[in-house]
């Protein structure tokens, strides 16, 4: 799967979108790669290979978060660890990124999986085939969570 490994990367910026942890991204990295491998044989080639692994990897995510919001939720114990911070660092952009990282977590799984292909610059056609709705439907759903994660973002 040469393919696989060329687009890997698509499938690492899935689990950083569904995941809050390495150990959670670890797991669902593993676990699409076995779902991408399971289905590889079912891949037509209708579409670019890419699209199919984003549906593949995004169908898998989205399964899995259903599947852990029943289970406890616990805290990364990173995110409450002392951290020694340089001041000559500026880190307004990381923290920018991590501010809007936490706020598509609190998007619900369509809206993440519609704002993550939005951010990876993919045009509405791609959008819509890969999550299975239409073109103008992608575009209304795309409006309506912006506008969720503006009103996340503004304090």
């Amino acid at each position: 799967m040469a393919d696989f490994e060329n687009n890997q990367n698509i499938v690492h910026k899935v689990c950083r979108i569904y995941t809050t942890n390495a150990d959670a991204h670890n797991d669902l990295f593993q676990e699409i790669t076995i779902q991408l491998w399971k289905n590889y044989s079912k891949f037509r080639g209708d579409a670019k290979f890419s699209t199919w692994m984003y549906r593949v990897a995004l169908n898998t995510a989205i399964s899995l978060y259903r599947k852990s919001t029943r289970a406890v939720k616990t805290q990364d114990i990173s995110a409450i660890a002392f951290k020694i911070q340089s001041h000559d660092y500026d880190d307004t952009e990381e923290q920018q990124l991590k501010q809007l990282y936490k706020a598509i977590h609190k998007l619900n799984d369509i809206d993440k999986a519609l704002i993550f292909l939005y951010l990876e610059d993919k045009p509405y056609k791609e959008i819509s085939s890969t999550l299975g709705i239409s073109e103008v439907n992608a575009r209304v759903k795309m409006n309506r969570a912006k506008d969720k994660l503006k009103k996340i973002l503004t304090p």
